[in-house]
Parts: C-alpha cells; structure tokens; sequence
C-alpha cells in the first residue's frame, strides 16, 4: 500500500499529529493508499510558508522566470501523463481514456497561463485635469486557497493554480478527501521543475480542513469547486473575513434537441453529455429536452446505444464507462433512482446497480435513463452527479427555453439545431455561464468558464480566470508642481 505525506514548505510532512485515513479504490473496494489528516497546526504552516514564499521573492519575481516554471512544469506533467492518470483513475473510477486526456489537457493550460505571466497590463486612464497622469496596474492578492472535489482533482486544479502562479500568487491547495493522491503526486513535479519552497503547498484531509483553510488568517482568496451546499459555508467563511470567493458548484444542465437538428450528431452529444465520466462532473447533461415530433426516436436511440457502454476495469482501454467515485456518492445515485422510480418517472435503460457478476466488486450504476419526465420532478431538479438522463419532452421553443432556465442551477447548457436564427435566439435565453451550440461538454484553456444562480459565481480558465486571481490598483502622480493646499487663503 502507498503512504502519501503532504507537501508544505518544499518538503513532505505526515502531519503534526501523523494521522492517516485510507483511500479505496472503487473498481475494487479495497484500500490501496493512505493519505495526511491535517491539523489546524499544519494547515497553519502551510498558509504562513504561501505568506514566506510571497514576500521573500515570488510576488516579485518577473512573469517571465515564473513562465519558464511554468512551462518546465507543463513538459513534466506532459511526460508523466500515463503514470498519472493511473493514480487518478485508480482513486476514483474514472476511465483512463479520460483521465489522461485530463492531464495533457492540464500541461496545455499550465503553457496557456504561462504565457500570460508576463503580459498583464494595467491601462492610462485620462483626468478631468492634464497635470495628473493616472494609470493602473495588476498586483497578485498574495496567498490563496484552492479547494478541488474529487471527480476531477488534476484536471480541476488546472482551473486554477496555473492562473494563481501566473499572476503572482502562492497557493495552498485542499483536495478532496476522496481523491486525494494525484495531487499529491503532481506535487513531485512542482519539485523537479524547480519552484521555490511555499509557493505551492498540498494540505489533505476531511472537511474540517477545508473549514480551517477557509477561516484562518492569511488567506487573502479563496477559490472552491464542489457543492452548493459546500459553496455557501465557503462563501459564508470568505465573507466573515472580508475574503474574495470564487464559486464553481454545481449543476443540471439542460441539453435541447429541436426538431431540425442533426439527429446522429445530437444523440452521440446527448450521450456523452451525461454518460462520459459516469455523469460526475458538473457540466453533465443530465436534463435532456426533445421536440416532440423527434422524441420517441432519440429515446430510442439513446437507450440502444446506453444498453451497449461498457463498464468494467477503468484502466482498460476498452472500458467506456467507470465506477461511482466513492460509496458515499454510490448510495446517493441509487437513492435519486429510486426517488425518480417512485414520482412516476419511467425507466427506459438502466435503473439501477450493474447486474454483471464480472462488475459485483465495483460501485458501478448502469448508464440509467428516464423517460417523460415531468420538468418539476427531483429528477429533473436536483444534480444526482451519476449516469442518470431526465429525458423530457416540449412543442415550442418558448417551452424550452421555459424548462431550461427552470431550475435554481445555471452552470451549462446545449443547444442543438440547424437554424441559425434560432441558435441564437436561445444563446440569448440561457440562463447559464456556458452555451454550447451542436456540440457538448467542450472546454478550452482560452474559454472563460463559470455559473450563474445557484451554480456559483466567478470565472475560471480564459483571461477572465486571470483577473479572478489579481487586483487592480489605480495610481495617480501629479506632475503640476501645484500645492494643491486646501487651507490656503482664496485670492
């Protein structure tokens, strides 16, 4: 069995108090690492190391050299993708066909992000009175929190560290519990690239140190993907001190299919949309929306091509569909089944646990799609973060756009059709941060991402997931040699 020890300072500590937890892997159910419980003390040290780290070189450093680790650390995380991407899989189902995608897609942002390090300007804005010159400038907050979930860690950190570093920030990390080992393992990349001592620390362990992160003194940013319900308590905690947040929670993403689209097309983004990462991520589809005169046919042909996904060991290639991540999240999935089952929601594929002797070991779900589902059921309301399709069907396209945005959710949304026109109609109508259009699920080093509602607040990726991580200061010099003395005598 693997024992991880957490990365603070520039070196590996088990902890002040040296208690550990074991994780599961759950294709198999059995422990295969141990992972840090932090104490308050070493979430402590690891934000007062950030602190050191900032103030003795980091926030000064030109983004050029910062650029150059970047780029090293990129051509590290490039070179061991494989590896990586079989500790990730290993701790939480997921294919390895995606999760290393996931880390060569992080390599791309960390170049992205690098090459911003040395180009972010401030602008000169022009007075009301011409002897005084007013500019400003771009200056990091200082030290920052980031708090990934455990669908994606590496591919979720990629949403922030490579901005925070490229503007000038050292960041203390908190993976979750459930997946916390590829974290930790990139933190032996952040050594061979050279970074120096407190830029980047790694602190492990259940909520409590997250809580802890999130409420000392000395984090100046807090950027948190996860829950909802999480997101308040993290907001609530930012607002206590006065603290910058940058929410990325969750949601139910509606993908609508109009009578005129490109039905082949439509139906393989419909199911990859849900199904792709066994539906743990927020983006997922998981509300599918089809104009009636089409409807019965896409059910059709999603439920034959839902039946064929196969499950099985996520580091096999040919395997299409991996585990629940965590028995915590395995038993919320089958509960959401069989709240829809008893609203009246109709099983169409799936409904369940996997049945395959081959697959008894694992927490699989089958790929599981309801049909005529009432927009108002939980089904279609609540995100159940697994395989589970709401398929519903509308006539207009007032009524799309009217079950769409009715949801307290607005993180994604599809839209399929041929007419331009309307494609831009419903662009407009969204009540979402991201609109894709005869595609899904398609993300971008370049492309801001972030919610709307109830799915937070704040941008990750792009140029505006730069800005998140940097504050703006305005600067003014008088040049008039005036006195400017506001008590003189008025002659």
């Amino acid at each position: 069995m693997k024992s991880y020890e957490m990365f603070i300072d520039g070196a590996w500590t088990p902890g002040t108090e040296r208690q550990r937890f074991e994780t599961l892997n759950p294709y198999t159910q059995v422990p295969w690492a141990t992972i840090p419980q932090a104490s308050t003390e070493d979430v402590r040290s690891a934000i007062a190391a950030a602190r050191r780290a900032f103030d003795s070189g980091w926030r000064r450093m030109p983004g050029l050299k910062r650029a150059a680790l970047m780029n090293r650390l990129a051509d590290i995380i490039e070179r061991e993708a494989k590896p990586l991407s079989v500790i990730e899989s290993t701790d939480n189902g997921k294919v390895i066909r995606e999760t290393s995608a996931q880390m060569l897609y992080t390599a791309r942002v960390f170049r992205y992000f690098a090459g911003m390090a040395d180009k972010q300007r401030g602008s000169t804005i022009p007075l009301d009175h011409p002897d005084i010159f007013d500019f400003t400038v771009r200056e990091p907050y200082g030290v920052v929190a980031l708090i990934t979930a455990w669908n994606s860690p590496i591919a979720l950190l990629a949403n922030k560290l490579p901005a925070a570093l490229a503007a000038g920030n050292c960041a203390v990390i908190k993976p979750s519990e459930h997946a916390s080992a590829s974290t930790l393992e990139f933190c032996r990349f952040v050594e061979e690239a050279g970074f120096p001592p407190g830029v980047i620390n790694v602190v492990t362990g259940d909520g409590k140190v997250g809580a802890a992160l999130t409420e000392l003194e000395g984090v100046d940013k807090i950027s948190f993907t996860g829950s909802p319900g999480v997101g308040r308590r993290v907001a609530a905690a930012g607002a206590q001190r006065l603290v910058p947040v940058t929410l990325e929670l969750g949601g139910k993403s509606p993908n609508i299919i109009f009578d005129d689209a490109d039905l082949p097309r439509a139906i393989v983004g419909a199911l990859a949309g849900i199904f792709a990462a066994t539906g743990q991520t927020c983006i997922a589809g998981s509300r599918l929306l089809v104009q009636r005169p089409v409807y019965d046919t896409v059910v059709e042909r999603l439920v034959e091509r839902a039946n064929r996904i196969v499950m099985g060991n996520p580091l096999e290639a040919v395997t299409e569909m991996g585990t629940a991540a965590n028995r915590p999240q395995y038993d919320r999935i089958l509960a959401a089944i069989e709240q829809a089952k008893d609203q009246g929601a109709k099983v169409a594929a799936g409904g369940g646990g996997a049945t395959d002797p081959a697959l008894k070991d694992g927490l699989f779900i089958k790929p599981t799609i309801f049909r005529d589902v009432h927009p108002e059921m939980a089904v279609a309301q609540t995100e159940i973060f697994g395989p589970v399709l709401s398929v519903i069907p509308f006539d207009t396209e007032e009524q799309a756009i009217a079950i769409a945005n009715g949801t307290r959710l607005g993180l994604a949304s599809g839209v399929w059709t041929q007419d331009i026109s309307r494609a831009l109609r419903m662009i407009h109508a969204m009540d979402a941060g991201v609109v894709w259009v005869n595609t899904y699920r398609m993300v971008s080093a370049q492309a801001p991402f972030g919610g709307r509602k109830e799915s937070g607040y704040g941008k990750e990726r792009g140029e505006e997931g730069l800005l998140e991580f940097s504050v703006l200061k305005n600067v003014m010099v008088d040049f008039s040699g005036e006195d400017r003395d506001p008590f003189a005598a008025k002659t």
